[in-house]
């Protein structure tokens, strides 16, 4: 950073925002970071409401606060290339009207991306209404690549990019009248582009929310023949900097099961209209026929792969029915047992993937697993899951029920095999996990906490929320658990079952870090 430089430059595009602008406001004066070290951009793409006076009102009060005006281009594109032109800091982080950063957002993101020297820094997301990559903050990750890590699964710009970097590669948004998955032609060139990027994930820093008017600035119906058009552009650009291979298959398949396979899943499928189901499944069989090696699809695991393969060979009521039986895909979850020992919750608890009453089956022939689902002339190797099977795992997250922040938790599990009928066979998830409320999030426990369970494997990623009440009534207090199956506060933890508890020690327990608790009362 130079001298006299600002260290942040924060750009905010803006459009009848209203009322709702105010939580990103608050955070905004909030930050932790002095505001003679940051700047904060708003660019108006012409609102018709009342939004430009509250913005000029801000600035007024505020010399850290600039509020540009463009005429009205009914896209968020054209005010973040305004705000960048605009912007002074050494990095820049974008930021939509309807979302907002916590109170050390800004502090924590830039010295994390100076301390490692990165061209884009991502800060930790959660999500509000809205999908956020999970995966991808699991852990710390100073030097993030393309190869080894989940980044595919951020291609959204609410990121923070050094300045020199994005104006060196001319990094810009795309301005075309409503282009669709602006987002991904500049950020899948960064991250090609980027010397280093670097994921912050033990601090929360941005909010992702969804209005609950609807009315975010890109908040309408996806027209496929436009939509998939604009992917086929953010292709060419990966295309263009990548050769055939490994490389270039994981970043495509990224988009054909975020944008194409999962368009043709579930409750989504089945609650869209027919006319535009088809034409989502011709756009989507033409860019697995034109743009796909065989490699792209048989990486993803079975499921998506099924619904790959009948999308690539036109099979549009097969997909149909398959999406009618996958919407009833749950995780049917048991808390078996839990203990609280001074400030550490331990938890052993079962799931199964279920459609109904019926567990999701698998049948085993030729030394290979395969899914079965409710389809008929399904190729062996779409249902293949031999190593989906290996690659399944039971997490068990924490999240704050008011910020909705969450956390993974330490968790040892195991996926077995049981036998069913007909020769099939189903597949169970046991695992053991605890929670210390001294270190959840950096001693800041105080308010209510809600525990899941996330079952992954063969496509699916499922969520099923534990039936415990957590409460703590200070930072780092010792939390009141209320069992909800029981309504109320038992006098003492439940004791686990021997025969639970033997499989929690040996390595489990190594594992996990665990002495045997103590019985304690909960209140």
């Amino acid at each position: 950073m130079t001298t006299g430089e600002l260290k942040v430059s924060v750009v905010v595009p803006t459009y009848n925002s209203g009322e709702h602008l105010q939580q990103l406001i608050d955070s905004l004066l909030g930050q932790s970071m002095p505001a003679t070290d940051f700047e904060v951009v708003f660019v108006d793409d012409g609102s018709t409401d009342d939004t430009p006076a509250r913005l000029a009102e801000l600035a007024a009060a505020h010399p850290h606060v600039t509020v540009l005006r463009c005429e009205h281009s009914g896209w968020p594109s054209r005010p973040r290339n305004l705000g960048l032109d605009r912007a002074r800091g050494e990095y820049v982080q974008f930021v939509d009207d309807d979302d907002w950063l916590a109170d050390e957002a800004l502090a924590r993101l830039h010295g994390y991306a100076v301390a490692n020297g990165a061209d884009i820094a991502i800060g930790k997301m959660t999500g509000h209404g809205r999908s956020v990559p999970r995966e991808l903050f699991r852990v710390n990750r100073p030097d993030a690549r393309l190869d080894d890590s989940p980044l595919m699964e951020s291609l959204t710009c609410h990121k923070m990019f050094r300045r020199a970097f994005l104006l060196a590669h001319d990094l810009r948004f795309p301005e075309e009248p409503r282009k669709r998955l602006e987002d991904h032609h500049l950020v899948a060139r960064a991250y090609l582009l980027s010397r280093r990027t670097s994921v912050l994930s033990d601090y929360t820093c941005y909010h992702h929310a969804r209005r609950p008017d609807g009315g975010n600035l890109t908040a309408t119906r996806m027209e496929p023949s436009g939509y998939y058009d604009s992917l086929r552009e953010v292709l060419d650009i990966v295309d263009a900097h990548t050769e055939p291979g490994p490389l270039r298959d994981t970043m495509h398949r990224r988009w054909l099961r975020s944008e194409m396979v999962r368009r043709l899943r579930g409750t989504g499928l089945g609650n869209a209209p027919r006319d535009w189901v088809d034409q989502v499944a011709a756009e989507v069989q033409k860019i697995i026929q034109e743009r796909f090696a065989p490699e792209v699809a048989g990486g993803l695991r079975s499921v998506e792969r099924t619904v790959a393969g009948l999308a690539a060979q036109g099979r549009v009521e097969d997909l149909v029915r398959l999406a009618e039986w996958d919407a009833g895909v749950r995780a049917r979850t048991r808390l078996k047992a839990y203990e609280l020992t001074g400030l550490t919750l331990t938890l052993l608890l079962n799931s199964q993937l279920r459609n109904a009453d019926e567990p999701v089956a698998f049948t085993h022939a030729d030394g290979r697993d395969r899914l079965v689902v409710p389809v008929d002339d399904v190729p062996d190797e779409w249902l293949d899951c031999t190593d989906d099977l290996g690659a399944a795992r039971l997490d068990v997250i924490a999240q704050h029920a008011t910020t909705h922040d969450e956390f993974f938790l330490p968790v040892h599990h195991e996926v077995d095999r049981v036998p069913g009928t007909a020769g099939e066979f189903q597949v169970r998830y046991r695992g053991a996990a605890s929670v210390d409320f001294g270190a959840l999030n950096e001693g800041r426990t105080r308010g209510e906490w809600i525990l899941k369970a996330r079952v992954a494997g063969f496509g699916w990623t499922i969520d099923a929320k534990l039936p415990l009440e957590i409460t703590c009534a200070a930072d780092g207090a010792r939390p009141v658990v209320v069992d909800k199956r029981k309504k109320k506060t038992p006098a003492a933890p439940p004791a686990p079952r021997p025969g639970l508890w033997r499989r929690l020690t040996g390595s489990a327990r190594d594992r996990l870090g665990l002495a045997r608790p103590q019985a304690v009362p909960l209140s």
